[in-house]
């Protein structure tokens, strides 16, 4: 069937058609498509071969934008893949140049997630169709050149088409249009059914984030520290990304420190009451074990594998003599390590490890004390590092605090909403509805005390919705 007579034209009009030319190109077998890798770095180039291989593309590959214009000028590309930071030629300029070379090559930039300019500059004059973080995700990278591949197709079989239709008579002008407006009204339907994937796939992630920090505050709710887990999983979420870590390894942290006990729910609650400097011989055994329990406990949910291994290592210590597997140095996970650190750093600060709260620079001075000891000596001194800076805030990185009487529709949560008990309510960046803004009200009422409520600075709120 030729593509005529598939988007429906009627039968006089295609007669007059080049049919069986259009036959002939549906019938030809798809060319291997062609991917230009272009990396000043070698190991980089490596990595992306090895991982497209087992797609059977026609890989070329170039360590300079110079040598990548070169080889355009005797290579037919399909995609181009480049990295930003280059010498000489940066990836946006390299890839404005190459579209005098192959107008029609779908472009995607690899990027750091500092180089904001540079990504608006290469979209704007190179036309890239997508970027991506580095360290990208494997999966995600397939998908994009998968999407590329499929939107150049489409654009060439349009083209393909309009260059068919322009040798068509006048007959054939008021169906052009109708083909035009259908063309695009599909288009529009796959970008609303892609936004629409993409929406339900980001409730997925929020609402289990929040069954998660729903689970952690029973734990802290039987341990009588209300918000205990959160302050733990936020600052290893930030200590993960000082350390460089990606955005998915991030969340894995905040998530370990939203379930690092969740092994005490076995644990009787005399135990539980007692603080750790004063737990007997026996007692501070029994207490070791609930990282094991609560690995166990988080087995059956395949999605937190990562989070029970940091779970299970988080009192190993960097000398050798943690449990329960006495691990030293390098070979305790990089997750337990944090997660380490974070814990003690929070249980100082609130007088659970020794019989006095510590402040910034007392939790400063153990921390560097036990560097090497207990605590891997780069975590440690990044984490002072980000608690120097923390003390160094300005009062507009200090959000608002308002009574319910004063919450407004619109306005967005800037920390974790709890009762005067602990217990959990809504979670950090909730933009509140009206009947939200109710049912806090109502159950301020019913608890009879004021709740801590923070909420973002209008201004922060406007940065964070342009961003």
């Amino acid at each position: 069937m030729s593509e005529l007579q598939a988007t429906g034209i009627p039968t006089e009009l295609a007669a007059t058609a080049p049919a069986a030319s259009l036959d002939a190109a549906d019938a030809a077998p798809a060319a291997v498509p062609t991917l230009l890798l272009v990396d000043d770095e070698p190991g980089v180039i490596s990595s992306l071969k090895r991982l497209l291989r087992p797609m059977k593309y026609d890989v070329l590959s170039a360590n300079s934008g110079a040598e990548a214009l070169a080889l355009l000028e005797s290579a037919s590309v399909d995609v181009i893949i480049s990295d930003m930071r280059m010498p000489n030629m940066d990836g946006a300029e390299f890839l404005s140049r190459s579209r005098t070379v192959t107008p029609d090559a779908i472009r995607i930039l690899l990027t750091g997630y500092s180089e904001v300019d540079a990504v608006v500059r290469a979209v704007n004059e190179g036309h890239v169709y997508h970027y991506l973080h580095k360290p990208w995700d494997d999966q995600d990278l397939l998908l994009t050149i998968q999407r590329a591949l499929e939107q150049l197709a489409l654009q060439r079989k349009a083209e393909r088409l309009t260059a068919l239709l322009q040798e068509q008579n006048e007959k054939l002008s008021s169906f052009n249009m109708e083909l035009e407006r259908e063309v695009h009204a599909r288009t529009e339907e796959i970008r609303q059914t892609v936004m629409f994937l993409e929406g339900a796939q980001q409730d997925l992630k929020n609402n289990f984030l929040t069954m998660v920090k729903v689970c952690a505050n029973m734990v802290e709710m039987r341990c009588g520290l209300p918000g205990h887990s959160a302050r733990i999983g936020e600052t290893a979420r930030q200590l993960g990304a000082a350390l460089g870590l990606s955005d998915y390894a991030c969340n894995e942290l905040l998530m370990a420190g939203l379930l690092h006990g969740i092994g005490k729910l076995f644990l009787p609650d005399a135990l539980l009451k007692t603080p750790v400097a004063k737990l007997q011989p026996q007692e501070a055994k029994l207490y070791q074990l609930h990282p094991l329990h609560g690995q166990m406990a988080l087995t059956p949910v395949s999605q937190l594998s990562g989070v029970q291994t940091m779970i299970r290592h988080q009192y190993e210590r960097y000398d050798g003599r943690g449990t329960p597997d006495g691990l030293i140095g390098g070979l305790i996970p990089l997750g337990a390590r944090v997660l380490a650190l974070a814990r003690d750093a929070e249980d100082l600060r609130i007088g659970v490890i020794a019989p006095q709260k510590m402040n910034d620079a007392q939790i400063i001075s153990t921390v560097r004390a036990q560097s090497g000891i207990r605590y891997d000596p780069a975590i440690a001194e990044k984490y002072i590092e980000l608690l120097m800076k923390h003390a160094e805030l300005t009062p507009e990185g200090v959000p608002d605090r308002v009574d319910a009487s004063h919450l407004k529709e619109g306005m967005k949560l800037a920390d974790d909403l709890r009762t005067s008990r602990g217990t959990l309510l809504m979670t950090k960046g909730k933009v509140l509805s009206a009947d939200q803004v109710a049912q806090i009200r109502r159950y301020e009422i019913h608890e009879g005390e004021p709740f801590v409520i923070l909420v973002e600075r209008a201004a922060d709120a406007r940065k964070a919705e342009a961003a």
